[in-house]
């Protein structure tokens, strides 16, 4: 009976916390199609990645029981362990947003929908080369660090065009854009420059690899986050990375 008992208890729990997650999730995505339409843009130009890093399996599984379709991790272990152990996982389209180290490429590889983090030519013949022993092709960004700051990942902005022009030839990865974090400021305009300059590369490579732009290459520019989203739609992004919002506070990763 206190087995019964708890299992409903467990089951009206995690009931609560999907529509709780999924009442959140909506709240930010109308605010961000309300973004779009302030800056004269369609609002499904412009897409959602809820951050769920260091949340823990249960939460992720209510995420997909609240029919949240894109989330963000870190962590390559974190993302093979949760991405192993959802069911049905395949309802989920799972971002890479962290720093990728070569040697984890192929942890998230048979998981991964879009890797936001490509930094170096290295990485980049990693993951075409897991995804090629995979059999499938795997959507990658192209990071660039637009804040001048030593802490943050991503090349240089000079570094950009040979970067692409590596990445676009290798097999079984496909370049859809480019992605920044920003300098992390309460000062909106402090940033909105940093946005401006991604954009601004998305369009230089737009020009400079045509072909490539016709078949979708330069789509996506990955930039803002819960403080600075607003900022980032109006210069441009396509998609946007807010966790806390939606996930409430994270827990301190071990």
């Amino acid at each position: 009976m206190n087995t019964t008992m708890n299992n409903q208890s467990s089951t009206t729990e995690q009931t609560a916390l999907s529509e709780e997650l999924r009442r959140r999730y909506r709240s930010i995505a109308e605010s961000v199609a309300n973004a779009a339409l302030h800056a004269g843009r369609a609002p499904e130009t412009v897409r959602v990645i809820a951050v769920s890093k260091t949340q823990p399996l249960n939460v992720i599984q209510a995420a997909l029981e609240a029919d949240i379709p894109a989330l963000g991790e870190n962590y390559a272990q974190e993302l093979k362990d949760k991405a192993s152990a959802l069911i049905p996982t395949s309802l989920v389209e799972w971002h890479f947003i962290g720093h990728l180290q070569t040697n984890k490429v192929k942890m998230i590889a048979p998981y991964v929908h879009c890797i936001h983090s490509v930094d170096s030519e290295r990485l980049a013949k990693e993951i075409a080369k897991a995804a090629s022993n995979l059999g499938r092709t795997i959507d990658v960004l192209l990071q660039v660090n637009t804040s001048g700051e030593e802490s943050k990942s991503g090349c240089e902005p000079h570094e950009i065009y040979a970067l692409t022009e590596a990445a676009l030839s290798l097999p079984n990865i496909r370049v859809r854009g480019l992605m920044t974090i920003a300098a992390f400021s309460d000062d909106v305009e402090f940033v909105r420059p940093m946005f401006r300059l991604l954009r601004s590369l998305r369009d230089e490579l737009r020009a400079k690899f045509p072909e490539a732009a016709s078949q979708g290459a330069f789509d996506e520019l990955s930039m803002g986050m819960s403080g600075d989203y607003e900022a980032a739609i109006q210069e441009g992004a396509t998609m946007v990375r807010v966790g806390t919002a939606i996930f409430g506070a994270r827990e301190p990763k071990e």
